[in-house]
């Protein structure tokens, strides 16, 4: 059940996703009404609302901001969002997935198939690289939660499937549909989470060379930037000698 964690790697660059705090918030917040909004704006008796929540607050979004965006789905505007996903093929033959809450289909789609063309990839119909990933509950922990062995029996009691540890941190799966009990069962042992999402994991992970990964990270970093886009899932694996030469 324990291993290696290579996902740090494989989602995207967590200083890609920081660098535009407002744009973060931003995307937060959408996330957060569009869950208000689908459900019952108490995030106890909402599971997808409490995660859009638990996220938000793991980035450091204050709390005002975070009422403000319940706030809104109560106050029935016209202001609607749909969740589209985008699938496609980026250098190196590397797999992506881009999740986008979107109030108009044509921009999104313009934008998202733009920057693919423009990087090295290839916009692919929906479902063409869906089958090479799993969806699953992800779970993270800082290192300062505990020792791999306090989270592995922590996870295990609280009906984990699957943890990975390394010196950065704690990576706990769990099937998407026990992600709202578990992080929750979580949180009693191991306090809050640093991050509680759905997502998409690879099968199998290609292995991107400095070429490849310098072109593959400007299209992950160009995607981040459009409002749009709320994630990116890719089956990427980019070795710490090659970063280290892209951040030379």
């Amino acid at each position: 059940m324990a291993g290696h964690s290579k996902f740090k790697n494989i989602m995207h660059r967590k200083g890609a996703q920081d660098k535009k705090r407002s744009n973060l918030f931003s995307k937060l917040s959408r996330e957060i009404t569009v869950a208000a909004k689908m459900g019952t704006p108490d995030p106890d008796m909402n599971p997808r609302l409490r995660l859009a929540v638990n996220t938000a607050k793991s980035q450091s979004m204050p709390k005002d901001n975070i009422q403000r965006a319940i706030d809104k789905a109560n106050a029935g505007d016209d202001e609607s969002y749909e969740e589209v996903r985008y699938e496609g093929y980026g250098p190196g033959g590397s797999a992506i997935i881009v999740e986008t809450l979107t109030d108009n289909r044509n921009r999104t789609a313009t934008a998202v198939r733009t920057a693919f063309s423009k990087h090295g990839g290839n916009l692919g119909t929906e479902g063409s690289v869906q089958h090479g990933f799993e969806r699953l509950g992800l779970i993270e922990y800082s290192a300062d939660a505990g020792d791999e062995d306090t989270v592995l029996e922590a996870a295990m009691e609280a009906g984990a499937d699957d943890i990975e540890s390394s010196d950065d941190g704690h990576t706990i799966w769990t099937a998407s549909d026990d992600l709202h009990q578990v992080a929750s069962d979580l949180e009693k042992a191991l306090g809050e989470a640093s991050n509680v999402k759905l997502a998409w994991k690879p099968n199998i992970t290609v292995e991107m060379d400095e070429k490849g990964a310098g072109t593959l990270l400007k299209l992950i970093d160009v995607l981040d930037d459009d409002d749009d886009v709320q994630t990116v899932w890719g089956n990427y694996e980019i070795s710490d000698e090659v970063m280290d030469k892209l951040d030379a």
